[in-house]
């Protein structure tokens, strides 16, 4: 009885000491998740506010103001939220990808003139106004590069909707930290990748939605 006393009371001595490794090592540890998790934040955030360059402004405009209201600011996103979040997302995707393929040219006037990208030429919208620039369109007509950027424009969407915190919260709401960590870093291999295509098909259109350097 007399040893069995004593391992009784080294054992009650030793607990909380073994107790309190163990909380320390686990708190080492999620600060360490937590750390990454920032990390890769801080990194996805600057890699977004380039790869938002390639899209129509006023497309990403209504993506942030929008999004919020469609899922609910992420909190109780139910299957209406999440029905009115994807016809949002799809509609974006279809601007990012029709604006690839419009442009505008400005005349000797000064006015600025916006148009879809034909096999002939440029399409204007001013219809009225098509035979007076009829000569100088064909410079403006369809080409593969198009497609490309096009196709392109929708990845990098995609790409900023993925990593949207409302978006995240309505649809992945049980991410873990690792996995957030892990999807915060998509913007960065999709900002590489469109950095590539981009020197092999560069593009010179001002379509709808995007800033005229002149």
């Amino acid at each position: 009885m007399g040893s069995e006393g004593n391992i009784l009371q080294v054992t009650e001595m030793r607990s909380p000491l073994s107790i309190t490794t163990t909380d320390s090592a686990r708190a080492e540890e999620a600060s360490k998740r937590v750390s990454f998790t920032q990390k890769a934040g801080k990194k996805s955030l600057s890699t977004i506010a380039k790869l938002v360059k390639l899209l129509p402004t006023t497309t990403v405009l209504l993506f942030h103001i929008l999004s919020p209201l469609v899922t609910n600011g992420g909190h109780g996103c139910s299957k209406v939220n999440r029905i009115l979040t994807g016809a949002l997302l799809s509609c974006c995707s279809f601007s990012c990808y029709f604006s690839s393929f419009t442009d505008s040219f400005r005349a000797d006037n000064g006015k600025l003139y916006y148009g879809i990208a034909t096999k002939k030429g440029l399409w204007l919208f001013c219809r009225w106004e098509q035979k007076h620039f009829d000569p100088y369109l064909s410079d403006y007509r369809l080409r593969f590069r198009d497609f490309v950027h096009a196709v392109l424009s929708v990845v990098v969407f995609a790409t900023i909707a993925l990593v949207n915190t409302n978006i995240v919260r309505c649809f992945y709401p049980s991410l873990t930290e690792n996995q957030k960590g892990l999807l915060m870093g998509l913007p960065g291999a999709v900002g590489v990748a469109t950095s590539v295509v981009f020197i092999i098909f560069p593009s010179k259109r001002h379509g709808v939605g995007y800033p005229r350097s002149k």
